[in-house]
């Protein structure tokens, strides 16, 4: 039987579950229950085990790599039915390029240093007490995402090699890819001897699923969530679990007086054109005000050759090209080619700008004058402050982390890409020798 026929087989096959069950509720129990005992096992797995799973999940993606882009291709006719933007259906789609970025990352994320069991910190008391601090898996993760099917893969990969089990629910343009990915890394768990339940995917589009997922406190210890403003808002608005919250990508890069002007074009065009659907692409340009005339319009006209859109603040909306920006372009995420652009008077108008209109995802600065930075970097707390640099780089992978789940914008110890380490809380280790309190 050919690979595409068994993935068939196994939608099939969960469509008849979902159907004879008939109870959404029932079935995400079931779910949660089977995650819990699998988390119970995978706290203590071999770190050699769950690397061997990673690496044969790798190599199974890429070996069948053409079923997962037949896969691809239903989901990608889904979401052009469903109306899905440009941005959205290039988020959606995989090449062999994009899957060969995907086996990458399983296998960096496997050849990590193992989280689970470091000692973090350690010290004696005068009681006797040894007291060491140490990293313990969170237990069991459910993440909820869009469009993105790449995201099976890292959160079933980082997840695993953090000790927790988790639950995906994929966006239901994604359904086909998800279900294919997911076959792949189960086949990795069952090729280590780690339980299948590790990494489940919920058999349904039905978005009662979700709502499910967000309330099994019982079963689930955090949720992440990884889409549009829309998603998030909904599943903090609904969520009884804690959630480590991914918001949307408001980037914005400000160019200030001391700024390089090579450096200055090279980041700017890069944060904008090299990939727009992705969250640490910029969608706002912030310019000083001395600089309008002169890197500022080398810049803009920069954009404009490049096809990208330049909405334009006073100061900067009489360049030719540019489209006069509207109030609503403020705190804009466009995921397109398309930028505001404004002018500011120095660097506190910068950081008074990014404070209103931007979402705590990343933020940068291009500036030679280290007290200039040290001011941008102390008074914004975006999850990543970036100084030349392009915010391109906003991503798990690019920081070593092999890959990531999202970029959490709250406050939990999880900010930034998520990885690993960040999927894993604490606990105290106490040794004594008899030791009694007085």
């Amino acid at each position: 039987m050919i690979w595409g026929d068994v993935l068939k087989k196994d939608r099939d096959r969960k469509a008849r579950t979902m159907k004879d069950a008939n109870d959404i509720q029932t079935v995400m129990q079931d779910i949660g229950e089977r995650a819990r005992a699998a988390a119970a096992e995978l706290a203590f797995a071999p770190s050699d085990a769950k690397v061997k799973a990673l690496m044969v999940a790798a190599d199974v993606v890429w070996n069948r790599r053409a079923d997962i882009i037949a896969a691809n291709v239903d989901d990608m006719a889904f979401g052009r039915d469903k109306g899905l933007s440009g941005p959205m259906l290039d988020r959606l789609m995989l090449d062999e390029e994009r899957i060969q970025a995907m086996c990458d990352g399983l296998r960096a994320v496997a050849a990590q240093a193992d989280p689970v069991g470091q000692v973090t910190e350690e010290w004696d008391r005068p009681s006797g007490l040894h007291i060491q601090r140490v990293r313990t898996p969170l237990g069991v993760v459910g993440v909820i995402y869009e469009s993105r099917p790449n995201v099976t893969a890292d959160a079933g990969a980082l997840c695993l090699k953090a000790g927790n089990a988790v639950i995906l629910r994929g966006g239901s343009e994604s359904f086909h890819s998800a279900t294919a990915i997911h076959a792949c890394l189960v086949e990795g768990l069952e090729a280590a001897g780690l339980p299948k339940d590790a990494i489940q995917c919920v058999p349904t589009r039905d978005r009662a699923a979700v709502a499910e997922l967000l309330r099994m406190t019982e079963y689930v210890d955090v949720i992440v969530p990884r889409g549009g403003k829309g998603l998030v808002g909904l599943v903090q608005k609904e969520a009884r679990v804690p959630v480590f919250a991914h918001l949307e990508g408001i980037v914005h890069i400000y160019i200030d007086v001391t700024a390089d002007a090579e450096k200055t074009r090279s980041v700017v065009m890069n944060a904008k054109t090299r990939r727009t659907s992705i969250c640490g692409a910029a969608e706002c340009l912030l310019i000083h005000r001395d600089l309008v005339e002169t890197q500022g319009r080398a810049v803009i006209e920069d954009l404009l050759a490049a096809r990208v859109e330049v909405r334009g603040g006073p100061g900067v909306n009489h360049i030719a090209g540019v489209t006069p920006a509207k109030d609503d372009d403020w705190g804009q995420e466009y995921l397109d080619m398309i930028i505001a652009a404004r002018v500011v008077d120095d660097v506190d108008a910068a950081i008074q700008h990014i404070r209103q209109h931007g979402s705590d995802h990343t933020d940068c600065i291009l500036t030679e004058d280290d007290a200039t930075a040290a001011r941008f970097f102390q008074r914004l707390d975006s999850a990543i402050l970036m100084r030349n640099a392009s915010t391109q780089f906003a991503d798990g992978a690019e920081f070593g982390m092999g890959a990531e789940i999202g970029i959490a914008t709250g406050k939990m110890h999880a900010r930034g890409p998520v990885g690993a380490m960040q999927l894993t809380s604490f606990k105290y280790l106490v040794t004594g020798d008899g030791t009694i309190r007085s």
